[in-house]
């Protein structure tokens, strides 16, 4: 089973944090310890954004009368799922749309899982960049944008499921909005099919037997396994067809293996079908060509 590694390194504006972990206290954390955000690192460090003359912040004071900047919208990876596979990265972007009358100057953003951000059976991924590039749609509302890297190799199993996105918005007049669980992602293991049709030729009216298997991504064991008991779609287009069209629908094996048969009638390709689910993300196998004569 792959052992989740200690989150040693915090990035961007997270790490500079003055509650950040000390260097010496995770140097002496178990290899297996779950590494929870601590109270702090999710926030801006006072250094980060130049200080405001007083006489000036008296004047937004009067003028703005010191009101709270808002979270208006979050996206989060375009709209879509994560699907993370077995090996390598996943950079993800974060769209933060917050407003102030005085303007919006940066935000920032967390993902993570847990009962809180300080959670410590919870874990979290960290934005990458120190400050959001933020654009104004206008004088007051601006759309803020940072990426978080998502490590395969920090993944178990269990953490294909819905993982809270945080935000923080942080005004011209310094004022700022937090909300920790701003928006949502489902993170999702990456799934593979294939598909086999056959005999090939094969005369019209006989029998075609169509085989393949479901599998997953398997954080855990660092491999891929089968996907069991779910339900697959057979689907076919003729030769000079753009369009496949659902024949049945099989339920896998427990091994996540496929099989059914049909009659072949017309020279085209067959395929299996995964709408995907909560935890295991959608896919198409790659059409297999049966001649029929």
């Amino acid at each position: 089973m792959r052992i989740r590694a200690t989150v040693a390194v915090v990035s961007g504006a997270l790490a500079l944090s003055a509650l950040a972990v000390p260097a010496s206290q995770a140097s002496q954390a178990a290899p297996s310890d779950r590494h929870a955000p601590a109270a702090g690192q999710y926030g801006f460090p006072a250094q980060q954004h130049t200080a405001v003359p007083q006489a000036k912040q008296r004047a937004l004071a009067a003028t703005a009368a010191n009101t709270a900047p808002v979270l208006n919208k979050i996206v989060v990876n375009g709209g879509k799922p994560i699907v993370v596979g077995l090996t390598g990265t996943k950079k993800v972007s974060v769209a933060i749309t917050a407003s102030d009358n005085s303007g919006i100057v940066d935000a920032s953003t967390i993902i993570w899982i847990g009962s809180s951000v300080e959670d410590p059976n919870g874990y979290a991924f960290f934005q990458n960049e120190d400050a959001a590039t933020c654009k104004a749609a206008s004088a007051t509302t601006s759309t803020c944008t940072l990426t978080v890297t998502v490590d395969s190799q920090e993944l178990i199993n269990t953490d294909a499921r819905t993982w809270k996105v945080g935000a923080i918005a942080l005004a011209k007049d310094q004022e700022m909005v937090r909300k920790d669980a701003f928006g949502s992602v489902q993170l999702q293991r990456l799934s593979r099919l294939t598909v086999n049709a056959a005999p090939e030729p094969v005369k019209k009216g006989r029998t075609i037997t169509v085989t393949g298997k479901l599998d997953r991504v398997n954080w855990d064991g660092g491999n891929y396994t089968g996907y069991a008991s779910q339900p697959v779609k057979l689907q076919f287009r003729k030769k000079n067809s753009t369009t496949y069209t659902t024949v049945k629908t099989v339920k896998g094996a427990t091994t996540g293996a496929l099989k059914t048969t049909v009659t072949a009638s017309v020279d085209g390709y067959y395929r299996w079908s995964f709408a995907g689910s909560a935890t295991t993300a959608p896919i198409n196998a790659t059409g297999d060509y049966i001649d029929v004569q």
